[in-house]
């Protein structure tokens, strides 16, 4: 047991193991310390020793220091049961909503309840053997049992005797009545119900989905025994094969001696023993499809159960709809629509209109633009509209250009290249102020035929 530090302090521990002040209010300091340091240590204690049980007298022993027990150790005891932290043993049991004097009787030690509350609350003295339980432990071990039993092989069963469950929970339970502490435990919390069948003693676990435990039912029954009957048949059979393998071995040693007859009447045992073995399988096997039938069934009715549900619940939810509601909504939602649409088309409308304006403002715009050119643009002068002249001639009447040209001559024109060069020098624009750029020397033209 690991003790704590403060332990090897002579000052210290003689103030912890002083008894208690008669009056609290004398100093609260003092006594609160004093009293949380040992309900700190005797719950430590216990757990440290897997126990859920406390008693005067070994917690006497139990904290001795030199050849000293600590003085208010009744006190401590006496407040944690007025606090809830410990209570009696009958009491705790008593407290479930069972028959616990059924099946615990025996493991219990089982006081009349006047005589525990008179000793609680009236009396100042504790009986040093009275064993109490240590309310926070017990939950502890109630948790770890239930997470064990559905971890194990038997967590697909829903009724486990008891003797299982006290091989299972060995390494949980330091003994059978820790167990039955943490079976009334989890009975109170409505996760197990332990109750007595031909002399023995079932426990029925919750199971994973359900809030709490049912009652043990026959149909409940029923499956437990066909599950024993599977595992007394499954431990038949094994025990027939080893005795069959054990009697082909024996078979087999008395040949090599010589004894063949011997060996001969070890075979027949060995074909009889086989025999029995099949007839117990197929047994076993009958048991098993029966097992299995059950399961399915249980599924079924939880599925039957889920349709069931479902259909309620569906008819819940569709209680006040009808086919006239609905088709009243759908109008109401065309209804809505059209008028959407409407309004969408009318603010389409006023967006048009609004940009027609803006064209017109354009075109008024480019009119003042053309309005305010420079004056030097406007100040050309205007293109003749009649025909191009020759330089330094005076200008001809008509309008075609082309009639005041000579016409082609048609014999043939013997001039030559400096001479056209010459003429073409001549011709220049005076009205527009430009001149002809030199022409490339002509080809000579050959007369027209």
């Amino acid at each position: 047991m690991a003790l704590p530090s403060e332990w090897d302090d002579d000052e210290r521990m003689n103030f912890l193991f002083s008894d208690f002040k008669e009056n609290r209010d004398v100093n609260t300091t003092d006594w609160d310390s004093k009293m949380d340091f040992w309900t700190a240590l005797i719950t430590k204690t216990c757990r440290d020793r897997g126990s859920v049980f406390v008693n005067l007298q070994d917690l006497s022993q139990t904290f001795r220091r030199k050849d000293k027990s600590p003085l208010g150790l009744a006190t401590v005891i006496q407040s944690m049961a007025r606090c809830g932290k410990i209570q009696r043993e009958s009491e705790f049991a008593a407290n479930v909503d069972c028959g616990w004097l059924s099946w615990g009787v025996g493991l219990l030690l089982v006081k009349p309840l006047k005589w525990t509350f008179s000793t609680l609350l009236g009396g100042n003295r504790v009986p040093l053997e009275e064993s109490f339980v240590v309310i926070e432990l017990v939950k502890e071990k109630a948790a770890e049992l239930l997470r064990v039993y559905r971890s194990s092989e038997f967590a697909s069963r829903t009724i486990v005797s008891f003797q299982e469950l006290c091989a299972l929970s060995c390494d949980v339970c330091a003994d059978e009545s820790t167990l039955c502490m943490a079976l009334l435990q989890l009975q109170r919390d409505k996760q197990v119900m332990v109750s007595l069948h031909e002399g023995e003693k079932i426990v029925k676990f919750c199971q994973p989905g359900q809030d709490r435990v049912c009652p043990v039912s026959d149909v409940d029954i029923g499956i437990y025994h066909l599950q024993r009957s599977e595992k007394l048949l499954g431990e038949q059979v094994d025990k027939l094969g080893l005795e069959a393998d054990k009697c082909k071995e024996e078979a087999r040693i008395l040949l090599h001696e010589g004894k063949k007859s011997q060996a001969l009447r070890c075979l027949r045992g060995r074909k009889r023993v086989e025999k029995r073995a099949d007839n117990l399988f197929a047994k076993l096997e009958s048991i098993r499809a029966i097992l299995e039938r059950i399961a399915q069934s249980q599924t079924d009715k939880m599925v039957m159960q889920a349709y069931q549900a479902g259909v309620s619940a569906l008819r819940l939810s569709l209680k006040d709809v009808t086919v006239e509601r609905a088709e009243n909504l759908v109008d109401q939602i065309q209804e809505l629509c059209d008028t959407q649409d409407e309004v969408n088309q009318t603010i389409s409308s006023g967006v048009t209109s609004t940009d027609e304006d803006m064209d017109e403002l354009e075109e008024e715009l480019k009119c003042l633009l053309e309005e305010s050119k420079p004056d030097s643009i406007s100040g050309l002068p205007e293109v003749p509209a009649n025909g191009l002249r020759p330089f330094g001639e005076p200008s001809l009447p008509g309008n075609n250009l082309l009639s005041s040209l000579p016409s082609v001559p048609h014999s043939y024109m013997d001039m030559t290249t400096e001479q056209l060069e010459k003429e073409l020098n001549l011709l220049t624009l005076t009205d527009s102020g430009f001149e002809l750029k030199k022409m490339t020397t002509p080809k000579r033209f050959e007369p027209a035929q």
